[in-house]
């Protein structure tokens, strides 16, 4: 019974698979046309049969005409009409001769002379009648199944003298069967071109269904720890393109759990050190007791870790709206040079108590169409950025604006130790830090601890540039500073 059930869904299956579909359409369009091919071939034989049966009774009948009406001169009156000679009308033809009022004077051949009429009587009926001919054509099924369809040729026999009446000629429309041959042959081809054609509609079908079946596996085995299976497939057809596209998707979508991963583990790392750190001061304050200066510092260094604990998760809040989409930016017309200046006054304070000058160049009117916080929190990142890193005793920060044809621009530069080379592909990457080679620690004139960061505002930087189309470009000398240009589509005179 087992065996039976498991036979019994593959067969579903198999019934409910586009490949059978398929193939079950292309061999139903298939019946289709050789049915139509068929009948047309049927009745262009039947049709051609038909008119050489015709041609031939036109022929015989034009002879009988010539020798009935020598017969007619001749001793014996009408009975003379019928001194036909031998072999002159082969077995299966009919020939009736009746006189003027319609009676038969004279028949020969397989049918009576009374059904012979009936029959032309018959295809007359059904016929519009030629005026203009000389002789009329009729065709007709006798009665008895046994004998074919018969055409006939109606013809006037007249003596001016002696005698009137009419010649009836008749014969079988197919003497050798061959339309009987004919749909034979037909109905044994079609039926051997279906069938090949389903065999062989299915073994295409699956021929060309294995790459979508080579997909459903693979796309069966993979899991969130395991994408690393790729199709590659080199066939340049429709389904070589889906599986390059599966294989790209299947790229792009290692590329985002390796982004996560390293993501949740570099926050998991960036948390650790605080943490850490808050758990140790605050074991240590505890342990005994100690002078209020102590205490003090304790706090100072557990205010100091909760602070960066705040704008660590706060970064990681907005880095995670924005890959979700949920960042509405709302579009209005700005003056970038006002967004830089109120970024300069309030950081000023910070830049001040860090010992570092913040320099504003020409700020001219810059109008473009943006979101006000999110360009703000951009110029507040890098203002940021230069304030940790500015080197020197007399640490300097330079806030720059303006125009290039359609483009508003704003330069962010700053004399720190700089960035190498290796360093610049990477520095709006998460988590991506170069602290070691932007340090302003040791450095005369200051009494500061090295800089440090949670490594996410470049990226929140990038992401707003890129959501309102902009460009971001970084140019740095070791030892000589670092300088940032953003480029914005500058707002026109009808935004």
């Amino acid at each position: 019974m087992a065996s039976l059930k498991k036979t019994a869904d593959r067969l579903n299956v198999f019934l409910q698979s586009i490949r059978f579909r398929l193939v079950l359409w292309f061999v139903l369009i298939l019946a289709v046309v050789l049915t139509a091919f068929g009948l047309f071939v049927y009745f262009s034989q039947a049709r051609d049969l038909r008119a050489a049966s015709i041609d031939y009774l036109e022929r015989r009948i034009g002879r009988l005409q010539e020798i009935l009406a020598g017969n007619a001169h001749q001793p014996g009156g009408p009975q003379a009409t019928m001194t036909i000679p031998d072999n002159f009308l082969q077995d299966t033809d009919e020939l009736v001769l009746l006189d003027a009022t319609g009676h038969v004077l004279a028949s020969h051949g397989p049918l009576q002379a009374t059904e012979a009429l009936q029959l032309v009587s018959r295809g007359l009926h059904e016929q519009a009648h030629n005026e203009k001919s000389l002789s009329s054509t009729a065709w007709a099924q006798p009665d008895d199944s046994s004998h074919a369809d018969y055409s006939f040729v109606i013809a006037p026999l007249s003596d001016d003298v002696r005698y009137s009446g009419y010649i009836i000629l008749g014969r079988p429309l197919d003497t050798e069967g061959q339309l009987q041959r004919l749909v034979f042959t037909l109905l044994a081809g079609s039926l051997l071109t279906v069938i090949i054609a389903l065999l062989g509609g299915l073994w295409l079908a699956d021929r060309a269904m294995r790459p979508v079946q080579a997909i459903t596996q693979a796309a069966r085995q993979i899991s969130d720890t395991d994408l690393s299976r790729r199709l590659n497939m080199q066939s340049r057809d429709e389904l070589g393109e889906l599986a390059n596209t599966f294989d790209a998707m299947l790229a792009r979508l290692q590329a985002a759990f390796e982004r996560q991963r390293e993501f949740v583990a570099d926050a998991s790392h960036e948390l650790r050190t605080p943490l850490t750190i808050v758990n140790l001061e605050a074991n240590h304050a505890l342990a005994a007791r100690r002078a209020p200066q102590e205490y003090e510092r304790a706090i100072t260094v557990i205010q100091g870790e909760n602070n960066f604990m705040i704008h660590l998760v706060n970064d990681l809040l907005a880095l995670a709206r924005m890959d979700a989409g949920q960042t509405h930016l709302e579009q209005n017309l700005l003056d970038l040079s006002d967004l830089a200046l109120e970024a300069v006054e309030r950081l000023s304070a910070l830049a001040e108590r860090s010992h570092v000058s913040i320099e504003t160049g020409d700020l001219p009117e810059v109008s473009m169409v943006g979101d006000r916080q999110a360009l703000l929190q951009m110029i507040n990142n890098l203002l940021e950025n230069g304030i940790k890193y500015a080197a020197g005793e007399h640490a300097l920060i330079r806030v720059e604006t303006g125009l290039a044809g359609d483009s508003a621009w704003l330069r962010i530069s700053d004399n720190g130790p700089g960035i190498a080379v290796e360093h610049i592909p990477h520095l709006f990457e998460r988590f991506y830090r170069v602290d070691k080679a932007r340090t302003r620690a040791d450095q005369p004139g200051t009494d500061t601890q090295p800089a440090s960061g949670s490594g996410l505002g470049l990226s929140i930087v990038h992401w707003v540039v890129t959501a309102h189309h902009g460009t971001v470009k970084v140019s740095s000398t070791p030892g000589s500073g670092t300088t940032f240009e953003i480029t914005f589509p500058s707002a026109g005179p009808n935004d």
